[in-house]
């Protein structure tokens, strides 16, 4: 089972002046894409980067989810503080999850490019930053949700996890490594006779 918290990082929302749209979202999205998965904690709090933080070290340190997806915060206005207060807890950065994001996100919108979302680790916790937004946030979740299963196995150091450090399918194994422009023959594996 995964068990995932999902916070919303809104002053207006705290504040009870707009409904929460974008948690709600993200806990049908990822009810509807694991089975075994439970969203054992919501909540909603305002940007304040101490309130954050402490939401995010509770779910991490008491909780010990295994996942915990923030909302909101992540832009250019002065009061966007979600990624250093993502950054204030976590103990290693996953800097591929956000590229992946940013990146897939450029093909909707160049406002992508805007986007301070991070992700990273505290203790076996994957914590992933999203947009506000209800389209955003389930469009850049969608973009990771193949590999955060994968991910949550290597946080638990499943026997499992090793199993899937195979090549991609379609790959040969025996080129993947290989550096960009260097054939069989270059690296030494011809396959004539070294008479």
């Amino acid at each position: 089972m995964i068990r995932v918290g999902i916070l919303t990082i809104s002053d207006r929302s705290a504040r009870g002046e707009r409904p929460d749209l974008s948690g709600p979202a993200l806990a049908q999205a990822v009810r509807a894409h694991w089975a075994d998965a439970e969203v054992a904690v919501t909540g909603i709090v305002p940007d304040e980067p101490a309130e954050i933080a402490a939401w995010l070290r509770r779910g991490a340190d008491e909780l010990a989810l295994d996942l915990i997806l923030t909302t909101g915060g992540t832009g250019f206005a002065p009061r966007d503080v979600t990624p250093e207060a993502t950054r204030a807890v976590i103990e290693r950065e996953a800097p591929g999850l956000a590229e992946a994001m940013r990146s897939e996100s450029r093909r909707v919108t160049p406002h992508a490019m805007l986007s301070r979302a991070v992700a990273g680790i505290r203790r076996r916790t994957l914590i992933v930053n999203l947009p506000g937004s209800p389209k955003g946030a389930i469009e850049n979740l969608r973009v990771i949700l193949p590999v955060l299963p994968h991910a949550i196995e290597l946080l638990r150091e499943a026997p499992a996890a090793e199993q899937h450090h195979q090549a991609a399918p379609g790959l040969d194994a025996s080129t993947s490594a290989r550096p960009a422009g260097e054939s069989a023959t270059a690296s030494g594996s011809s396959t004539g006779s070294a008479t």
